[in-house]
């Protein structure tokens, strides 16, 4: 199956330029620590990435969760140099996505800031030792899940990260919905479930996240995860920003 890297990248080129709010991402992220992006990708270019999977030669590495705890169900990770459209998404989701990082890390009184471009961002990490690419292709069957879990590979991580629904609900697979979980100091952990149709995206808090309180800022802990497939196949392509080890 060909992929028309070219014409979806300026498709979503123009949903960036046109259609994202990202005045509402921005409140939605600091409120809930997520925020859902619909209709991102077409059901073509969702189909075109699912079938990539089935091709190693776009993978450097294949992660079978069960063998290592993380659940049920497996993943590949991208090889360099990353697939057209993958590359753009990191590319052009890390700007604005670079000034809420700013802004938390400074609400939470954190010295690390992030440059303007992804490019001196990877770098950043690659001088640092993490020099393998980070985003992957997960594949989930029924009775397949995710744990909740941190994607943390090094010195180096980028607060906010990306996945796309690539499968479509109610046809392709049932249950399997997107989970988050916060963990505020001295209180019961509060989770949030988002609903995502075929092409729909998230965004969301990799690890912690500012809360303002009533003696000020403090951070609240972020885990994600999948809850179990009851039926069909799940297909998800995540976009993480940082590099690892």
């Amino acid at each position: 199956m060909k992929i028309h890297h070219a014409e979806w990248a300026a498709q979503t080129r123009k949903n960036d330029q046109d259609q994202l709010d990202w005045h509402r991402l921005g409140e939605d992220l600091d409120r809930y620590g997520v925020a859902h992006i619909s209709g991102l990708l077409p059901a073509d270019a969702c189909h075109a990435l699912t079938a990539l999977y089935g091709e190693d030669r776009h993978f450097r590495s294949r992660v079978v969760m069960a063998r290592h705890g993380f659940g049920s169900g497996e993943y590949k990770y991208f090889a360099y140099p990353l697939p057209a459209l993958i590359q753009q998404f990191r590319t052009r989701f890390y700007p604005p996505l670079a000034e809420i990082a700013n802004r938390w890390n400074q609400a939470m009184n954190i010295d690390v800031r992030y440059p303007a471009t992804h490019a001196q961002y990877v770098e950043r990490c690659h001088a640092a030792g993490q020099r393998r690419p980070t985003p992957l292709l997960l594949q989930y069957a029924a009775g397949d899940y995710n744990c909740l879990h941190q994607d943390l590979y090094g010195e180096h991580v980028f607060p906010l990260q990306m996945a796309i629904l690539l499968s479509q609900p109610g046809k392709d697979f049932t249950g399997g919905e997107f989970v988050l979980t916060e963990q505020r100091p001295r209180m019961q952990s509060r989770a949030e479930v988002v609903p995502l149709k075929q092409g729909d995206a998230v965004v969301f808090a990799v690890h912690h996240r500012p809360v303002q309180g009533t003696r000020g800022v403090y951070r609240v802990m972020m885990r994600h995860g999948v809850s179990r497939l009851r039926s069909g196949h799940r297909h998800t392509v995540g976009i993480i920003f940082h590099d690892a080890v």
